[in-house]
């Protein structure tokens, strides 16, 4: 027996040879092979417990070895534990000349290069290609020598076995089953949680359902360019221009998109995140794929025929002349209104998804490369390109991972919001950070009520800073389920986990999942009942990043709103309704960033700057903004006061004379019984509308 232990990393094995079945016993066992399942293993293994990972994969890492090569990180400063780690290897990678094949390292130039310590202890490449990535991933597992089984796939309908509120095994369709003490869902489906019966949520939520701005259907807010306010002209979805009776072009929806705000179960859309080279000797051209039916990209050729020209704005350079393609602009790699089956499809079902997706990708890359009707400039640079050779080859080079950017969600012990994530309310017992912006790619591409085509569902909104992600947002509610963790299909609403849907926050969340899952073996308890002060401690020694004091975050930082005089309220903590980007295009602003309204004058966006001063009494109120000759010179404010309401009207075409940032608005009472407020709407503004900052001085 202690040589079997030994052999299989401290399991006990137990073979049944009648039935041609095997069952594995491990302390933790793992189920998924993404970049957060590694994470977990690791950690549960340096914590000693024995681990495997189970999955129906056979690359390790998911997106990040699929070909997401463009990291997404935020701030950096607040990726740490594991997820450093993952980036150090990378950066241990490059740093050898052999590593350099297609191109040198100084023409390549410092892209994606941390310099954290300058012996090199923990510098960091946050850029790097697929196959280097998955090197990396496979040597951290085997460093620890941990176990995979790959190409195990769960039974969903009857392959989790539970004794009350734990899982005691989970069987494959193989017939594989795999008993342990703790279970962690690392998949970016979900279906370990979902088998298990706690709850969860496929889709948007409305705005309602968590008080919340940014979810929700979201007509009318077109932040990235990726619709068709981007295009010079309107573009007529009917395959007669102006016909609805000729019928409606392909990959168009005809059915209408929902009120704004308002809940669907439709998801964001998928795509391949394509390793494409310009390099000859590397270069594989792009072939005619199976089925290939050039009318499903009509709707491309107009928009070309529009003059809009920004086909390779994201075919972002990794190292040795190769790209992590990925979509970007009206008809782009995502393949829109294709995946909403596919979160709780069969496995069946999912491939032809895959299948699908893959084959409108493919289409899409040979259509732009051959069809006459392309634009010739654009034809010509998209012939200099094709797949990359020395990646993928076990699958004619093409990534093995479709990104899966949202599929189930779980509803847990914590649900994490934009409210969160923009610090209007404080997170409980954080396990790691986050800062991408809230990113949502689009969900579905319609046709408006003046019959033009549009997309809808992408959006951009910033976090203003690192937020902080609770544990309880990785563990099911009370009494679903006691010994089971979700550190990629989190606890959180649509718009949160646009944000939280990173990869290097999934890797820093299976850390903390498996931190967690060892301290319950150890103490005897179930995953809600786990003592935080012991989780942190044990965190914080594994260097991971719980808050954001202290930190060097990079980036330009605007008036500290805490070091000014009277009561300040940042465009942060504001309450906004309607689409506003945030900005730092101005020579100075507060806080980290204001927020314009995109000049759209149509009255749906506002701003509401809210407070209980100190004590009654009379204040001057001042409104904070950047001015710039695009600005409106008719801003329409309103004065909520002891005396009713006020309406001032503000020119932000003007510089503001008070310290350069703040206007007045006047002067009035206040009582401390009741909130002081100001709004400010776009309502027939003549330019941009731009929020900052109000600020309430105390008048002697």
């Amino acid at each position: 027996m202690n040589a079997a232990r030994h052999l299989f990393g401290a399991s006990l094995l137990f073979f049944t040879l009648s039935g041609h079945s095997f069952a594995n016993e491990y302390e933790v066992v793992v189920y998924g092979g993404t970049s957060a399942a590694v994470t977990a293993a690791v950690q549960a293994k340096r914590m000693g417990k024995s681990v495997i990972i189970v999955c129906p994969d056979r690359h390790l890492g998911g997106l990040s070895s699929g070909g997401l090569g463009w990291t997404d990180t935020g701030k950096k400063a607040v990726i740490g534990g594991l997820a450093r780690e993952f980036y150090h290897r990378v950066w241990q990678h490059y740093d050898k000349p052999e590593a350099w094949r297609w191109q040198t390292r100084e023409s390549y130039g410092g892209k994606g290069q941390g310099t954290n310590a300058v012996d090199g202890a923990q510098r960091t490449m946050w850029i790097f290609e697929p196959h280097v990535a998955e090197a990396a991933f496979e040597g951290m597992i085997r460093d620890h020598e941990i176990p995979v089984h790959r190409d195990e796939w769960l039974d969903r309908a009857s392959g989790v076995k539970k004794d009350g509120a734990r899982i005691t095994s989970i069987k494959m369709l193989s017939g594989k089953t795999y008993s342990g003490r703790m279970f962690i869902d690392a998949t970016y489906e979900g279906d370990l949680m979902a088998a298990v019966g706690v709850d969860y949520h496929v889709g948007r939520e409305a705005t309602s359902t968590y008080d919340e701005e940014w979810n929700g259907v979201q007509t009318g807010v077109l932040h990235h360019g990726h619709h068709f306010g981007a295009v010079n002209k309107k573009i007529s979805p009917y395959v007669v221009p102006g016909d609805p009776s000729s019928g409606v072009l392909p990959r168009i929806s005809p059915d209408p998109p929902g009120e704004y705000g308002a809940a669907d179960d439709k998801v964001q859309a998928y795509c391949f995140r394509m390793c494409l080279t310009n390099h000859a000797e590397n270069r594989v051209p792009f072939a005619k794929p199976a089925g290939y039916d050039p009318g499903q990209y009509e709707l491309l050729v107009r928009i070309f025929d529009a003059g809009w020209r920004e086909t390779f704005h994201k075919f972002d350079p990794i190292p040795n002349h190769k790209t992590d393609t990925n979509n970007h602009g009206p008809m782009s790699t995502d393949n829109i209104g294709f995946n909403y089956d596919y979160p709780e499809a069969s496995y069946e079902r999912r491939r032809e998804i895959i299948k699908e997706h893959e084959a409108y990708q493919k289409g899409w890359l040979y259509f732009i490369a051959n069809d006459p009707r392309v634009p010739k400039d654009v034809q010509d640079e998209m012939r200099t390109w094709g797949l990359a050779q020395d990646e993928f080859q076990d699958n004619g080079n093409w990534p093995h991972q479709l990104y899966i950017r949202e599929a189930r969600r779980m509803i847990g012990e914590f649900v994490l919001t934009e409210n969160e994530l923009l610090k209007r309310r404080a997170t409980p017992n954080s396990i790691g950070m986050g800062s991408y912006t809230m990113d949502s790619h689009n969900v579905q591409r319609y046709i408006t009520p003046e019959g033009y085509v549009q997309n809808e569902g992408d959006i951009g909104v910033s976090t203003h800073g690192p937020y902080e992600i609770a544990y309880g947002s990785i563990v099911p509610k009370k009494g679903q389920c006691d010994n089971l963790l979700v550190p990629v299909c989190l606890s959180s609403s649509h718009i949160a986990f646009g944000s939280i849907r990173m990869e290097p926050v999934f890797m820093i969340l299976g850390h903390s999942a498996a931190a967690a899952a060892a301290l319950a073996i150890d103490n005897g308890t179930s995953v809600q009942d786990v003592a935080y002060a012991k989780l942190r401690e044990q965190l914080l020694k594994d260097g991971q990043v719980l808050e954001a004091t202290g930190l060097d975050l990079g980036g330009r930082l605007g008036r500290d709103p805490s070091k000014l005089e009277g009561i300040v309220i940042d465009d942060a903590n504001a309450t906004t309704t309607g689409p506003w980007t945030s900005s730092t295009s101005s020579k100075t602003w507060i806080g980290r960033s204001y927020r314009h309204d995109g000049d759209q004058r149509d009255g749906k966006s506002s701003a509401k700057f809210e407070t209980k001063l100190p004590k009654s009494g009379s204040y001057e109120v001042r409104l904070g903004y950047t001015p710039n000759n695009n600005r409106a010179s008719n801003v329409a404010v309103e004065v909520h006061h002891a005396g009713g309401q006020s309406k001032v009207i503000v020119n932000q075409k003007l510089p503001p004379p008070i310290d350069d940032s703040f206007v007045s608005l006047g002067k009035y009472e206040f009582d401390t019984n009741k909130p002081a407020v100001v709004s400010i709407s776009n309502q027939d503004a003549d330019g941009y509308v731009v929020v900052d900052a109000v600020q309430w001085f105390p008048v002697k």
